[in-house]
């Protein structure tokens, strides 16, 4: 008997470390069936789900594999919160665009703008000599407005002044509101190419530099198209900076808008751009939307990487626009930073953000003459409806007011 009871005690032993090992070895395995792994963006077989989810959906946030992406039913408002319940965002109605337009006028008639006041203020003396024309050029030049269109507005004034033997404050504020407005060039093509095609929604992608306020100008640009009556859908593809795909799904759901979003950190951001453009043409939206990561232009493998995006994209549909979103204050260094993203990815327009930031409005002329790219869109502010479509009349009418 006490021989027995050694070997009893040996084999209990081994049975309480076997049952404990149990439970790891099923969490392991788990796991390994679950990793995703890595998956290459070129694949046209790439799964519905896989590294992709619906920022609204409660259910996801509790999976390590990501549900197919469906966004049947996910307008939504509801975002996990916390073990005890749910937060709810209200859906707000975002601004008509009409409205928008007269309170960017006045502010931008509020800020302080060099170029407008500057000229009004040289031109409408009682002699415009010589000295006063170079006060103008270097007035324009301060402004940003760039070398040769500050000649071309120069010379122009300066003959029609002589000409007209114009005087009045009044007669030479006309003059100059009518040479802007030309250099500011209305007759470019200012529309956003967001209108759904037969079989496949628009496709547009937002690019620029780190720090200008892409995924921002991507949520209140949502806000814009909302208000136009657009069935919009959300494609977070700054897979890189923390809580970007959350910023931006925060944004979509204000207005009711679905997000696509990785549940991966560091994720591929063309599999995510690609993931969205298939869920929006399997729900038939109107527009897709995509939010890219913030690079230097000067960055070659970033900038690579830009253009894969939206060849992988057009794997699926046709990229209708590509805006560059530029922050105003940066002056010339934004007119570099246009140059290099408009050889990688064909820009067609321009957002301009915190306008009223700055005194040198001249920046919108120096850029779309650089381009040959239209200014589609400005922003004077920080409020949700502070981005409205850029008219060039209006624009120099602030800046004369």
């Amino acid at each position: 008997m006490n021989d027995i009871l050694p070997i009893i005690l040996s084999i209990l032993a081994a049975l309480v470390v076997v049952g404990g090992l149990i439970p790891v070895l099923v969490k392991t395995r788990r796991n390994i069936t679950r990793y995703p792994g890595t998956r290459d963006a070129n694949d046209p077989e790439m799964p519905r789900g896989g590294s992709t989810a619906v920022a609204d959906r409660p259910e996801a946030a509790d999976r390590t594999v990501p549900a197919p992406v469906d966004l049947e039913g996910l307008e939504t408002t509801e975002v996990p919160d916390n073990a005890a319940g749910l937060e709810v965002i209200p859906v707000e109605t975002p601004l008509p665009v009409a409205g928008r337009l007269v309170r960017l006028r006045e502010r931008l008639v509020r800020s302080n703008n060099i170029m407008g006041k500057g000229l009004l203020a040289l031109l409408s003396g009682d002699r415009i000599d010589e000295d006063v024309w170079d006060e103008v050029e270097e007035t324009l030049l301060l402004a940003d407005l760039g070398t040769e269109p500050t000649m071309q507005l120069v010379d122009s004034l300066r003959e029609r002044v002589k000409v007209l033997g114009t005087r009045t404050p009044e007669q030479v504020k006309e003059l100059l509101r009518e040479e802007l407005i030309k250099l500011v060039d209305p007759t470019m093509d200012r529309s956003l190419n967001v209108q759904r095609h037969a079989d496949k929604p628009a496709v547009m992608m937002v690019v620029g530099v780190n720090g200008v306020g892409k995924t921002t100008t991507v949520g209140k640009l949502a806000r814009v198209l909302v208000a136009e009556d657009k069935d919009v859908l959300l494609g977070a593809a700054d897979t890189f900076r923390a809580a970007a795909a959350e910023q931006l799904a925060t944004w979509g759901q204000r207005v009711g808008v679905p997000t696509v979003k990785s549940d991966i950190d560091g994720a591929d951001p063309a599999s995510v751009a690609y993931e969205a453009v298939k869920a929006g043409i399997d729900q038939e939206v109107d527009v897709v939307m995509i939010d890219t990561a913030g690079r230097l232009q000067n960055k070659v493998g970033l900038m690579d990487e830009l253009g894969k995006v939206k060849r992988v994209v057009e794997k699926l549909a046709e990229v209708d626009e590509v805006l560059l979103v530029l922050d105003a204050t940066t002056g010339q260094n934004g007119l570099n930073q246009a140059r290099v993203f408009s050889e990688v990815v064909n820009i067609t327009g321009i957002v301009l953000t915190k306008l009223d930031g700055t005194a040198k409005g001249g920046i919108v002329v120096a850029i779309q003459k650089t381009l040959g790219v239209p200014v589609k869109l400005i922003g004077l502010g920080e409020g949700a409806d502070d981005l409205a479509p850029f008219e060039a009349e209006g624009f120099v009418d602030a800046l004369l007011n």
